[in-house]
């Protein structure tokens, strides 16, 4: 035990040695700045962004070039929350659900809370991530190498349940948003058998709907329309910054939240094709559950920053795991990452730790510093980012407009993209009107595709075998779970009805 804590001291110090070197904290720094204006902007996300800042790779060394593309990514991570906060706007998928009650304190004046509480708790995942690479990092890299595609329906399908204990009003509405959801997800080209699907012959729709679009439509255009019929043109009225810093009870109720969060990232973020979506939603849900307050959530609870803040995060940092121990990227921005080590001659893999421990601990290293150049950056330009509240509506709301165009036209420059955020927008405010959730459409729209290339995947290899879903034991314990859960979440909605029936 002496011998492998002394191991890993080494290891570490070689690490910091790498990443406390002047060019490669400047390097972590510049990406660290522009993951936070990339999460701040909506619509330009970090897999754009590292795609173009690819070519600068070619002339950093290897450990140079992961460094600042790994603070392109998870700075993008804390800088997503913050428009999702102040306007409703979630700058990353996995920021939607950090909306739901950051923006609901935005309103109550405590902005400066929220923004506090979801920088430090992604500090906190961040930095307990980070320790569980350098630690445990292949051990757990071989144990994601046990899933395969039953595994991932399973995974799948407890992240569609979650959005169901997500939902605020009527359960049937929900279940019908997710549905709906799923439906949009699989609108284009089916990629087995080449054919158009649910197009009806528009050319813009033959690629599928963009996210962008979609998330800026519902959240962003919607709100804006709701909040305008609801002041008569005023705009929204936000009560008066009270505090800029969490209180001591904030603290108590975040605390342990932030640590089932980064948990729950840890352990799903390993796996190889997850996402940070479904750790953040997966993360909201179990606090709802657990709360004996669940009706404060929605309404401003705390913990639903705290917990998806540090779920997506640990989640991002967790993806380096399978990307380093074993070659397999978690998702598109890991598979550039690869790319990049490929075009310096590394082939990433289980020898990477032992032919190239500078580059492996020197990445590993560079995430702590990362994480507190982070919040470094972010805590002071709190009262910034708050003052933004302050401006006008009448200048504010045009401002979003604006910018929710550049960013989806500049995804594709595609001008149907902007068509399609605007068509949206107008859907958001309908499901606003007729009180029906966005959460869950959006969602079931993120994890549709997924769950249907997995299941075709895994019908093909089981000879279309449904039991090979029970049989497996790690998929039949997420189903377990999501029957648990759901189970769980629809009592008390029979036992209100059966009241009501006797009542009657």
């Amino acid at each position: 035990m002496e011998a492998l804590a002394a191991s890993l001291g080494a290891n570490i110090a070689l690490g910091f040695s790498v990443a406390l070197s002047p060019t490669n904290v400047a390097l972590c720094l510049a990406g660290c700045v522009l993951g936070t204006l990339i999460g701040v902007l909506p619509g330009i996300g970090p897999s754009a962004t590292v795609a173009m800042l690819m070519p600068v790779t070619f002339y950093l060394s290897p450990v140079g070039a992961l460094i600042m593309l790994a603070g392109v990514f998870y700075g993008s991570q804390y800088g997503g929350s913050t428009t999702a906060i102040l306007v409703n706007l979630p700058g990353e998928s996995s920021s939607i659900v950090t909306t739901l009650d950051g923006h609901a304190m935005a309103k109550e004046g405590r902005a400066g809370a929220a923004l506090a509480v979801a920088a430090l708790a992604s500090l906190f995942a961040g930095t307990v991530t980070t320790l569980a690479i350098a630690a445990a990092g292949p051990p757990i890299a071989k144990f994601a190498l046990l899933f395969q595609s039953p595994d991932y329906v399973a995974v799948m399908v407890l992240g569609l349940v979650a959005a169901v204990v997500l939902a605020q009003g009527s359960l049937p509405k929900a279940l019908a948003m997710i549905v709906l959801g799923v439906f949009l997800g699989l609108v284009g080209t089916d990629v087995t058998t080449g054919m158009q699907r649910y197009t009806f012959g528009v050319n813009a729709l033959f690629d599928g709907i963009g996210f962008v679009p979609v998330a800026m439509g519902l959240f962003g255009i919607a709100e804006i329309m709701h909040n305008l019929e609801a002041t008569q043109g005023k705009g929204r009225v936000m009560r008066p910054m009270d505090r800029l810093w969490p209180s001591r009870e904030d603290f108590r109720r975040a605390a342990p939240a932030a640590g089932r969060g980064t948990a729950m990232g840890l352990g799903l973020g390993i796996l190889p094709g997850s996402t940070t979506d479904i750790p953040a939603y997966a993360a909201y849900s179990v606090e709802k559950r657990i709360s004996s307050e669940p009706w404060r959530f929605g309404k401003g609870a705390v913990e639903g920053v705290a917990a998806p803040e540090a779920a997506n995060n640990a989640s991002a940092q967790a993806g380096f795991i399978p990307m380093l121990s074993l070659g397999i990227p978690p998702n598109a921005i890991m598979a550039m990452m690869i790319g990049a080590m490929m075009i310096h001659g590394i082939a990433p893999g289980p020898q990477i730790i032992d032919k190239q421990p500078a580059l492996f601990w020197g990445l590993v290293a560079s995430m702590w510093l990362g994480n507190a150049v982070l919040v470094v950056l972010n805590l002071p330009l709190i009262w910034l980012w708050v003052r933004l509240l302050t401006i006008p509506y009448r200048v504010l709301f045009p401002s979003i407009i604006v910018f929710c165009c550049i960013g989806c036209y500049s995804l594709k420059n595609n001008p149907a993209d902007v068509v399609i955020m605007a068509l949206f927008g107008v859907i958001g405010y309908g499901l606003k009107k007729l009180r029906f959730e966005p959460a869950p459409l959006v969602i079931g729209f993120i994890l549709g595709p997924m769950l249907e290339e997995n299941f075709r995947r895994a019908m093909l290899v089981s000879g279309g075998e449904l039991s090979v879903f029970v049989t497996r034991p790690i998929s039949a314990v997420f189903l377990a779970v999501s029957a648990a859960l759901l189970f769980a979440v629809l009592m008390p909605a029979v036992r209100r009805a059966r009241s009501g029936e006797v009542a009657g």
